[in-house]
């Protein structure tokens, strides 16, 4: 009896030997100094995320990234995407975390003022994102931000996601906007903003242009835009690359606001949440024109006569600049 529980008890410690080790080895950390990226590509499985591992040198033996993610389970849950792995982490981590589907998110910035033509080439030309666009889209209809993506994302699905994020945009400031404005409806709201982003770069003054519009359009005078004729001319499709000319005021367009009273039928751009703002929430002034100042802003004025001095002293700049 006694030679029967010394024997149990020898394989009990041969047994043991070799599952602390495995233990040992799947809990201890990898030799990773700095963080890496390591992508599952659709189908992948623990074999090929062995291999990745040892291609940046985080294992030895790929085998064993098998025989742990089948031991512990891991095998039928690894997710394709890129995975950001840190100095510290242990083999057991590294499987939890590409089980997750926290993969690395990137960014992309579409830039407040631009047109949607010039927002979808930046789109088709970011190499992360993948698939041809199908998603209609109107001017005015992207969100002017920063986006997060993950390598791999479709260009429709980013898309969506920027319109999404304009109608949200859109309806907020329509819903809390003042009173008695003469818009119909958040679309004109939407045009105007257009408008305000396209005429200044300058925050503080997003306010004071939105009430020059609306002091115009309260009065049913022409809104003489500028930025609306440059997309009469365009279309939307890139910057018209020259001043405006004096003729260029005649052009026969529904956008042409020197020539037709109100505001244009669509947007001229996709305006940030500044210009929605401004759009719903014009300051309270009695101005009706302003005209570039030469210094990156502009001058205000309440008559035409002191209009005229203000075009008068930027054309005087303009010159002084030659």
């Amino acid at each position: 009896m006694r030679r029967f529980l010394v024997k149990g008890l020898m394989v009990l410690i041969a047994l043991q030997i070799p599952f602390s080790f495995f233990n040992w080895q799947v809990n201890k950390p990898l030799p990773m100094t700095s963080p890496i990226v390591v992508e599952m590509p659709r189908g992948g499985n623990a074999g090929v995320l062995g291999n990745k591992l040892k291609e940046e040198g985080a294992v030895k033996f790929p085998l064993l990234v098998k025989l742990t993610s089948r031991a512990f389970g891991y095998d039928k849950k690894l997710k394709a995407g890129e995975y950001e792995l840190l100095p510290g982490m242990s083999l057991l981590d590294v499987l939890e975390k590409v089980s997750s589907g926290k993969v690395v998110l990137h960014r992309l910035t579409l830039p407040e003022g631009l047109t949607t033509n010039q927002m979808l080439k930046i789109i088709e030309n970011n190499e992360l994102l993948t698939g041809t666009i199908t998603e209609p889209i109107k001017e005015g209809e992207l969100l002017p931000e920063t986006y997060s993506f993950h390598k791999g994302e479709s260009r429709n699905n980013f898309i969506i996601n920027a319109k999404n994020a304009m109608k949200k945009a859109l309806s907020e400031a329509w819903e809390g906007r003042d009173e008695n404005l003469p818009l119909d409806s958040k679309e004109e709201l939407l045009i105007l903003a257009s408008i305000i982003e396209k005429e200044t770069a300058v925050s503080s003054e997003r306010g004071t242009v939105a009430s020059v519009f609306i002091n115009r359009l309260n009065k049913g005078m022409l809104l003489q835009t500028d930025p609306t004729v440059i997309y009469a001319i365009t279309l939307g499709k890139g910057d018209l690359g020259r001043r405006l000319k004096r003729k260029d005021l005649q052009v026969e367009s529904p956008y042409n606001t020197y020539k037709n009273k109100g505001l244009p039928p669509t947007p001229i751009c996709n305006p940030g949440l500044k210009s929605l703002q401004a759009a719903a929430h014009p300051e309270d002034t009695d101005y009706l024109f302003f005209v570039a100042d030469g210094k990156g802003g502009h001058n205000f004025a309440k008559s035409l006569n002191e209009h005229n001095r203000n075009v008068k002293a930027w054309v005087n700049s303009l010159r002084k600049q030659k």
